[in-house]
């Protein structure tokens, strides 16, 4: 597949567009649907002294890259049109794969087992669930600098881009041949045959995980932040930061120090160091219960080595802190150790639950508590205000309509429940003899309190947003709570069997014309190799383990979004 960049003039504006040369006119009639919000039908493409067809092969128009091409058209909401569509509304039997995939809601696809690669299935699905990925993966571009680099088909990242496309233009499950080649030339371990000699012998999801997520902090590569002060705007614009250190990638401030008094003794200090991380462990004891009781064993540890004070080994304790959250947080579970009589991987069976939502402000450094507690107990003002306003207009959509509250016991009429809802604001006063004086109370409608309640959250909004650093960049958490979106779950009591699955909360719905998406229903999408299903939220909390039912192995985290509303920007 090649791709060429080139310029789409439409109605004063400028757009970038990658054409697919494999592809047709029709797929990049979509994509300028996409940018524009002008239906394909609706769209007239000049190209070549002629109009752009639907079937046209796009390798045989020899586009030059930086062509430009002019688009005429409006969208159907303009009200405007130049052109009768040619066809009739589309319904979803009569559509081809590819446009089937791209309407909302539409099942994902999922991914061929090609013998016990059931690992890899489930980390590529829950990986996809960052769309920052997939958005700085559209724009990498391969590039062979010495002999010494992989050929195109063997680049995986290059790989993971094409498979990734080819999955967002079908509901068919998708066998990842091309790049579970890639994966295994990059990293022979991942090729090693099953004893039975059925497929692959199975790996480790975490390994897989880790292995590509180390590829593509390689290779996936971001413009680096506005210039500092005094560097030259030249030097910044070429300078550019790893996806993975922007979005995914923590920091730990540990202090390392000698158990042994002797050694204090003798003068030795603690150590301070700064180390990245790209994921949170979980270790697991028989004390732990819960995902925060793992995390706390994995920020403290022992380790075993030589002090220069006693001139011989010691043991020294290493605490953490989290010194810097990115937007996506991996969560491991460690669940898998080496069981020296079996001669084999075994698997802690032992129930963790986790949350749906997680803080982790107890995690991190005094620095970093001092900017991320302000704006985590905001965040949660500002939600209380929305609960408490939809609550509000829900009760009094229920009054208006005549629904008796409580369960239908309350005999009180609509009528007095409008007295008791209305609040007076009374002014008072004090007579000669000394009694209490009401004037007339000036009652405030329900109109009029939710305006006032509205105000309110919009001024509780702003004051977040005012709290927030915008020198941190969009790949930082800055409140210090994560929404959970994905999880690879293992089930089984060993890492060299059984067998992986991999669940994604489901998004909202996106507007074509404001790009901006809807409300979630809870759901998620469940990924067993090449099936898809819709399973409700439940079906998450089961995942804790206590057996060898499926448990989870590896949580992703997303940094909650921040409220929004309208002068405030996101």
């Amino acid at each position: 597949m090649e791709s060429i960049n080139v310029v789409v003039k439409h109605q004063g504006k400028k757009y970038e567009v990658e054409v697919d040369t494999s592809s047709t006119g029709e797929v990049f009639k979509y994509q300028l649907f996409s940018l524009t919000g002008v239906e394909p039908d609706r769209q007239k493409i000049l190209i070549k002294g002629g109009q752009l067809k639907d079937d046209a092969d796009m390798s045989k128009l020899n586009l030059k890259p930086g062509q430009a091409i002019m688009m005429m058209g409006t969208s159907s909401e303009s009200g405007g049109a130049i052109l009768r569509p040619k066809e009739k509304t589309k319904f979803i039997e009569d559509m081809t794969e590819a446009e089937a995939a791209r309407q909302a809601g539409a099942t994902p696809a999922g991914l061929v087992n090609l013998g016990n690669t059931c690992y890899l299935n489930s980390t590529l699905q829950t990986l996809r669930a960052i769309p920052e990925l997939q958005d700085a993966l559209d724009k990498y571009e391969y590039k062979r600098e010495n002999p010494r680099d992989v050929l195109p088909s063997l680049d995986l990242t290059r790989q993971l881009k094409m498979l990734w496309k080819e999955m967002a233009g079908t509901q068919e499950g998708v066998p990842p041949m091309a790049f579970l080649h890639a994966i295994q030339t990059a990293y022979p371990q991942f090729a090693e045959r099953a004893k039975d000699g059925h497929g692959y012998a199975q790996q480790d999801a975490e390994e897989a995980w880790s292995q590509i997520v180390s590829q593509l902090k390689q290779r996936v590569q971001l413009p680096a932040p506005a210039a500092s002060e005094g560097e030259g705007s030249e030097t910044a614009a070429n300078k550019t930061v790893s996806f993975i250190d922007e979005y995914m990638a923590g920091e730990f401030t540990s202090i390392l120090e000698c158990d042994e008094p002797a050694a204090r003794e003798a003068g030795e200090e603690p150590t301070i160091s700064k180390d990245k991380f790209l994921k949170l462990n979980c270790h697991i004891d028989a004390h732990t219960n819960h995902l925060r009781d793992g995390i706390l064993n994995g920020l403290n540890e022992k380790v075993e080595k030589k002090s220069e004070a006693l001139d011989r080994e010691a043991v020294y304790t290493k605490k953490s802190k989290i010194s810097r959250l990115p937007k996506y947080l991996t969560v491991h579970f460690v669940r898998f150790f080496w069981k020296r009589e079996a001669q084999k991987k075994a698997k802690i069976m032992r129930k963790v639950t986790f949350p749906h939502e997680l803080d982790v402000v107890e995690f991190c450094t005094d620095e970093l508590k001092k900017a991320l507690v302000p704006v985590r107990d905001k965040v949660r003002e500002v939600r209380k205000e929305e609960e408490d306003i939809d609550r509000a207009r829900k009760r009094r959509k229920r009054n208006l309509l005549g629904e008796e509250g409580d369960g239908g016991h309350d005999s009180t009429s609509h009528k007095d429940k409008k007295k008791k809802e209305d609040k007076p604001a009374a002014a008072t006063g004090t007579s000669a003899d000394g009694d209490v004086e009401m004037a007339d109370a000036v009652y405030k409608t329900d109109a009029e309190f939710e305006a006032e309640k509205d105000a309110s959250l919009l001024v509780a909004k702003k004051e977040l947003h005012e709290l927030l650093n915008p020198s941190l960049g969009p790949g930082t958490n800055q409140s210090g709570l994560y929404e959970l979106r994905g999880v690879v779950t293992h089930q089984g009591a060993s890492a060299d069997s059984g067998h992986y699955t991999a669940y994604v909360k489901k998004t909202g719905l996106k507007d074509p014309k404001t790009g901006k998406i809807g409300e979630e229903d809870g759901n998620w999408w469940l990924f067993n190799d090449d099936k898809v299903s819709e399973v409700p939220p439940e079906k998450i909390d089961a995942l804790a383990g206590g057996g060898e039912s499926h448990s989870a192995l590896i949580l992703l985290y997303r940094a909650i979004p921040m409220p929004t509303a309208e002068g405030v920007m996101e």
